[in-house]
């Protein structure tokens, strides 16, 4: 694995972790390595120093990774508050428990969990209001 800092048309920089060079190229000549903040595929990659581990440094950067980096971290990170303070976890059981409230089987309440693709997909054809996430909720330890 390799770690790229990258830079847009627009000037937004940001770091992505590639397979190897060549398949940096390739994505990049695809289009397929776009901006996180305007989208664009304009890319090019930036002058950055190795890194080189040492305990000292990852017991740094370790509490680095705990911070929003961006505003869009940190949008992120409050709609993750948000959704966990005012919903209900039901895990696995996500999908059940939607079919559930929609059906009228249950009363209804805001709820999130975990769902396969094929899962979500059919709840939506099915009618019921479901909203993927862009985070993975936190396993409970039961």
């Amino acid at each position: 694995m390799i770690r790229y800092s990258l830079k847009c048309a627009a000037d937004h920089s940001f770091d992505s972790w590639f397979q190897s060079a060549a398949a940096f190229d390739a994505l990049a000549e695809g289009g397929h390595v776009t901006c996180p903040t305007c989208g664009s595929a304009e890319i090019v990659k930036t002058l950055m120093a190795p890194a080189v581990s040492t305990t000292r440094v990852a017991t740094t950067m370790a509490g680095t990774l705990s911070t929003p980096a961006n505003p869009q971290e940190e949008a992120l990170s409050a709609l993750r508050v948000e959704v966990e303070a005012n919903s209900d976890y039901v895990g696995k059981n996500f999908v059940t428990e939607a079919r559930k409230m929609h059906n009228g089987a249950v009363p209804s309440r805001a709820i999130h969990g975990e769902a396969r693709l094929d899962e979500a997909k059919k709840l939506i054809e099915d009618g019921v209001p479901v909203v993927p996430m862009p985070f993975i909720p936190p396993r409970k330890v039961n």
